[in-house]
């Protein structure tokens, strides 16, 4: 289940397949460049849908799959990943709107994050800001901050936002990342309360430190 937030409040909630409706969701997507995502100029390769449902497996994939696993160190077998909860930081650094973007990007900074969740001043999720829409006002040195525009972060924030709830199917996370062209989603609860964030190097860590078959299966 996903959701979609903006600075009026939640103004969708459903499927996967319903946001790309959400007409003010499409305009932020359009408005990002190749050359700011970092994606080879000239490519327009488009990952193939990821299904809603994987088929059993046969007998024999089965088998090979059991042996698989009697290979793995007994630490490691802990079940597979499927939801949002089982992978997401629980600790979540935010930020408020009227936020100076000097003053956000201290924050973030201090706490080693590239970005974070924002919120306005009845505590209720607006938009993300990243560490890339912060630089647009801000001219670092080696000494410090210089030519620091007065700009809040309302002024450089990306909304409306796409956060999932935390039984969210994690492929389906992978899913909005890429083809919304996000590097973060936030998970929230049926209150609309803020209980996660999952981030792009959340998502390589767990596939770095879980066997694939155990992540997806």
């Amino acid at each position: 289940m996903f959701s979609v937030y903006g600075v009026t409040g939640q103004v969708y909630s459903g499927s996967f397949e319903g946001i790309s409706r959400v007409n003010q969701v499409r305009q932020t997507r359009r408005s990002r460049t190749v050359q700011e995502d970092g994606f080879e100029l000239g490519t327009d390769i488009i990952p193939s849908p990821i299904p809603a449902k994987t088929l059993a497996p046969t007998a024999a994939e089965q088998r090979a799959i059991n042996a698989y696993r009697s290979t793995l160190p007994i630490e490691f077998e802990r079940g597979p990943l499927f939801h949002a909860r089982q992978i997401m930081q629980t600790k979540v650094i935010t930020v408020n709107v009227n936020d100076s973007v000097s003053d956000a990007w201290e924050l973030m900074r201090e706490s080693s994050i590239h970005q974070a969740p924002v919120f306005n001043n009845a505590a209720k999720l607006i938009g993300v800001v990243s560490e890339r829409d912060l630089l647009t006002s801000l001219n670092l040195t080696q000494n410090g901050m210089t030519n620091v525009l007065d700009r809040c972060v309302s002024d450089v924030m990306r909304t409306p936002v796409v956060a999932s709830s935390p039984l969210t199917d994690i492929r389906r996370i992978a899913r909005v990342m890429l083809d919304f062209e996000v590097d973060g989603v936030p998970i929230v609860d049926d209150s609309e309360r803020l209980v996660g964030f999952i981030s792009r190097s959340d998502m390589l860590r767990v596939m770095m430190k879980d066997p694939p078959l155990s992540l997806w299966c």
